[in-house]
């Protein structure tokens, strides 16, 4: 999204001054090495029909959570296939609390048993999510993107807000708000940043609790989406630079994410080219003392083997909604 917004600053402005905002933006923008400590003979190949396709791993990060017990867990996975021709994105949000396998951690403290996935950023960070993702999905990752929850507040904040249909009317007991409380109404409502992030946060007020929050947040990367690519945020200069240094001060990607690249790969992308899908799984369940996620092992194969084909109408068929 921010790449595409840069490039349309880089073609409708003066080369020289746009190069200078572009260096100065992208300067913000935080780096990890998502994939040096990711062992190489652990990782899925890509077939040759996909290998023009582009794998994401968003994480979104939520310190200021009071329902997350470890401000360091990666609370939203969304694994973002790209097709080869680039005519669209199907967005895989695994929940959090799903059982899988995590590899032993490279300081050989953790890892190396059955755990809620989430914990595999607080074991080893960026690159055991990686290898636990690749592992969980078989599915090569090509780039890493993390949002800061905390900085999510100010991209909505400078859009001028975000329009979303609440599904059901409810409250938040845990806002950002003094008092810890917000209500929803059911309906159309116009939400500033930290309404949003209490409305993409909340789980407890719903009977499927993290499912609901997949959704809502899937409601939010959309509509934030359209709001971006509105002529009324690009003809806003005072608007799009507000949003651009929010999203850089949000975001941190992979040292190996080309910017410019990325623009010209999804600069027409708009939130009707977007699919997004629920991992499928059997509901929750107990392990021990801890509530978790239980994945459904066929139907994940059979959705991650099309994804990993880049059979894109397989996609839509095997995906959850």
């Amino acid at each position: 999204m921010i790449a595409a917004i840069i490039l349309v600053v880089l073609l409708g402005g003066g080369l020289a001054s746009a190069g200078l905002y572009y260096r100065s933006v992208n300067s913000d923008v935080k780096r990890v090495e998502a994939f040096d400590d990711v062992p190489e003979d652990t990782r899925p190949d890509k077939p040759a029909a996909a290998i023009n396709a582009t794998n994401y791993l968003i994480l979104g990060s939520d310190s200021r959570d009071p329902n997350s017990s470890d401000g360091s867990r990666a609370d939203t996975i969304i694994l973002m296939h790209l097709d080869k021709n680039q005519t669209g994105a199907h967005l895989i949000s695994i929940p959090r609390d799903t059982w899988t396998y995590i590899p032993k951690a490279k300081n050989g403290k953790y890892g190396n048993t059955h755990a809620k996935i989430n914990a595999a950023f607080a074991w080893g960070g960026v690159p055991l999510v990686v290898q636990t993702v690749e592992g969980f999905t078989g599915v090569r990752i090509d780039h890493v993107a993390i949002v800061d929850f905390a900085g999510f507040k100010e991209i909505v904040d400078a859009l001028g807000g975000v329009d979303i249909e609440v599904e059901e009317s409810f409250t938040s007991v845990t806002s950002l708000n003094a008092n810890s409380l917000r209500h929803f109404d059911k309906g159309m409502q116009t939400m500033d940043g930290a309404a949003a992030l209490d409305y993409a946060r909340e789980r407890k007020a719903f009977k499927d609790g993290d499912f609901a929050r997949i959704r809502h947040q899937q409601q939010v990367i959309k509509a934030i989406l359209n709001k971006a690519a509105s002529g009324d945020l690009l003809s806003n200069p005072v608007r799009l630079n507000s949003f651009l240094r929010a999203t850089a001060d949000a975001v941190t990607v992979d040292d190996t994410l080309n910017p410019i690249d990325t623009a010209m790969s999804l600069r027409h992308l708009r939130s009707e080219n977007l699919t997004f899908h629920t991992n499928p799984t059997k509901g929750t369940g107990m392990i021990g003392s801890e509530s978790v996620v239980l994945p459904d092992e066929e139907k994940d194969k059979a959705l991650y083997d099309a994804v990993r084909r880049d059979d894109t109408q397989a996609i839509v068929q095997l995906g959850t909604n």
